[in-house]
């Protein structure tokens, strides 16, 4: 099973995680059905996530700006010889939707996204020539719009929609109980959260977010987020800033 992304998080040098932290993660990769992929793109430091069981892939918030990300992407689809039947955004920032164009283009698979967050996804292009990001197209309006609460299922691969708003408006994250882990966007990052200062952000939603639903999550549920390494829910409880009144 191909683990060099959670591999190089496991054995690096942080001392968050102990050696018992990370024999646990190991145990629950261990057991997984799927594989998760992490690939790091764009200025912004984005994790985009190809999720497959062998056959088939989704990928989890297309971030891959340049050509080289791009390629990097589509080589590991290839290489691996998987077929990508789907498109899982949870919300439509600018980072996380920088390589939807090429992917639509290059695949034409259904690309999800919750109706709420439509506005955010239709702005992204102002927020583009805000931060001067020269190149990016704005994609098309993706073809299935989630409402939140809906199971989708692809090959072995099943996620339960939540919706998990406070980052920004329309928010959700894609949760793998099979598997034990959740796609969780910029809700919760390790031993932080996502900012809340955007349109659209709030932060006593995020706060609410994170207590009453991310962390009504089984404690060994891996979280992979959409900046920086994964953690799980149990270590989050312990460490997370919302529990210190921190989040604004």
């Amino acid at each position: 099973m191909p683990l060099k992304g959670i591999e190089a998080f496991l054995m690096g040098d942080d001392s968050t995680f102990n050696k018992w932290e990370s024999l646990f993660l190991h145990q629950i990769l261990a057991s997984m059905k799927t594989v998760v992929e992490k690939m790091t793109f764009n200025p912004f430091q984005e994790n985009t996530y190809v999720v497959h069981d062998g056959t088939s892939c989704v990928i989890i918030d297309p971030g891959c700006f340049k050509s080289s990300e791009e390629e990097y992407l589509v080589n590991f689809i290839e290489s691996n010889k998987l077929t990508l039947v789907a498109v899982l955004l949870t919300h439509g920032h600018l980072d996380h939707i920088a390589g939807l164009d090429f992917i639509n283009r290059k695949y034409g698979v259904d690309v999800y996204l919750n109706e709420t967050d439509l506005p955010t996804f239709n702005a992204s292009h102002l927020a583009a020539n805000l931060y001067g990001l020269r190149g990016f197209v704005q994609p098309e309006v993706p073809n299935k719009l989630l409402k939140g609460n809906e199971e989708l299922v692809f090959g072995d691969m099943k996620f339960n929609v939540i919706n998990a708003p406070g980052h920004c408006i329309g928010h959700v994250v894609f949760h793998n109980e099979e598997d034990g882990y959740v796609l969780n966007g910029d809700v919760i990052m390790k031993g932080s959260h996502g900012r809340t200062d955007l349109p659209g952000g709030d932060s006593a939603t995020l706060k609410r977010t994170i207590l009453e639903t991310m962390f009504n999550l089984p404690n060994e549920t891996i979280i992979y987020s959409g900046h920086g390494p994964e953690t799980t829910v149990e270590i989050e409880k312990q460490t997370n800033v919302v529990l210190m009144g921190s989040l604004g």
